[in-house]
């Protein structure tokens, strides 16, 4: 479907195409109308799939239709907070900032953003000078409404972008208060790649009848983006990244470690290995991490190593390599890191280096995403004879385990049809069973 047929306002329209857009994506398609009605939205797509777009453009649509009509002269427009977008991290709340700035350019809408690590008193200027639409993280924004640097009572909109992530930091409590300061006939939109069943539980709290939309299997990866597992030893995990960096020439790679200190250390054993790299991560600074960031789109340096904090918001066009030098804690963050890649429907490859520590992990990713990966071993980086032997043992007792936990699935479906007898027959069934113990 094309742009020109969703009835934008014709300076919307205009921005929208000086940013490349000719038609919508299926996410778009979906939302736009839905949006359109008032009613609540739980959405859920890919990753690259233009999320933003599609709760941004109805949204700004129809601001600025209510200030063209509006008796109020331009120049003296008040600037109302009457949107209010809410993100988990800091680089996300930016680069959703910059897109709605970049479609709003030919608007009399201003469009505002705080964050944690931001200097407080140049947000408080911005809030006080009012925004139309503001752009923030959940807890920065508690602390300006408690110092009472923002009136939230004339919010009509309230979107949760990548909402299950915001849930799974614990920023339910805040979000929670902020809706208490707001009208309560508002609209609230959640938009995410992944929901777990916690998150939909959740949902059903914050919102209100929502109509659900998906326009791909949920916790799934593009298939444009080539995934591969690569089996090496914890201690040679480095070497082959390097390998693989300079055998293949990649120019522009992105790669996740587990913690801010691996971090550290593989940055600074890329550089010694002569690979340009830059950091990421929660210990830089906003500046620090912003130039990172800047340093890595622009080639300045060959490769970003990257904590979670890059896991989401970060759009680098054409990016082509997402590493996983260590894989995430959690399941759901795997389907993030991989969205770095392949996105608005462009091809990547996705990598993950997995030593026998890190098994676990990748089974309950494969689980996630139903889908089981091939280890593929590098020659000349084969496990050790005791670390094969240590993972093949690993993986007995893994088995063993999940072999033990379908007896007892298993016994408990059984367990539940009995039930549903007489006491007597449940009775004897409970001795049958103890008998078998």
């Amino acid at each position: 479907m094309s742009v020109d047929a969703i009835g934008l306002s014709a300076d919307l329209l205009k921005a929208v195409k000086a940013c490349g857009y000719k038609n919508l994506t299926p996410i778009q398609q979906q939302a736009i109308p839905v949006i359109r009605t008032g009613v609540d939205l739980l959405a859920s797509a890919q990753t690259g799939t233009g999320k933003t777009a599609a709760f941004s453009l109805p949204i700004l649509d129809a601001l600025a239709k209510t200030s063209s009509a509006s008796q109020e002269p331009l120049a003296s427009h008040s600037h109302n907070l009457r949107a209010l977008v809410l993100t988990p991290t800091r680089e996300l709340a930016a680069q959703v900032a910059e897109n709605m700035k970049t479609y709003s350019q030919f608007l009399p809408l201003k469009i505002g953003v705080v964050y944690g690590g931001g200097k407080m008193a140049s947000q408080t200027n911005v809030l006080k000078q009012g925004v139309d639409v503001l752009v923030a993280t959940p807890g920065r924004l508690l602390e300006h409404l408690t110092l009472r640097n923002v009136d939230l009572a004339q919010v009509s909109y309230l979107v949760l972008d990548e909402a299950d992530r915001m849930l799974d930091m614990g920023f339910l409590s805040a979000i929670e208060k902020l809706m208490l300061a707001m009208k309560q006939n508002h609209q609230t939109l959640m938009f995410s790649a992944t929901y777990s069943n916690k998150v939909q539980s959740l949902a059903k709290q914050l919102l209100k009848t929502p109509k659900t939309i998906g326009v791909s299997k949920q916790n799934s990866t593009s298939g444009k983006v080539k995934q591969a597992v690569y089996w090496v030893s914890e201690a040679r995990k480095r070497e082959l990244l390097s390998e693989l960096i300079g055998v293949n020439n990649w120019q522009q790679v992105l790669v996740f470690a587990g913690t801010k200190e691996s971090a550290n250390i593989l940055a600074k054993e890329l550089k010694l290995d002569g690979i340009k790299a830059a950091l990421c991560h929660g210990d830089k600074t906003q500046g620090a991490r912003n130039k990172a960031l800047t340093d890595f789109s622009e080639g300045k340096v060959r490769v970003l190593v990257a904590t979670d904090v890059a896991a989401r918001g970060l759009d680098i066009d054409d990016l082509a390599y997402v590493v996983n030098f260590h894989l995430p804690f959690l399941a759901e963050d795997y389907v993030h890191r991989v969205g770095r890649t392949g996105r608005a429907g462009k091809s990547g490859t996705a990598i993950s280096l997995v030593s026998p520590k890190d098994e676990r992990f990748l089974d309950n990713i494969e689980q996630f995403i139903e889908r089981k990966f091939e280890r593929i071993i590098v020659p000349g980086y084969e496990l050790k004879r005791d670390e094969a032997l240590e993972y093949n043992q690993a993986s007995e007792k893994r088995a063993s385990k999940n072999r033990y936990r379908a007896t007892q699935e298993k016994n408990q479906t059984i367990a539940k049809k009995h039930t549903k007898k007489t006491p007597t027959a449940n009775k004897k069934y409970n001795v049958k069973i103890k008998k078998k113990r």
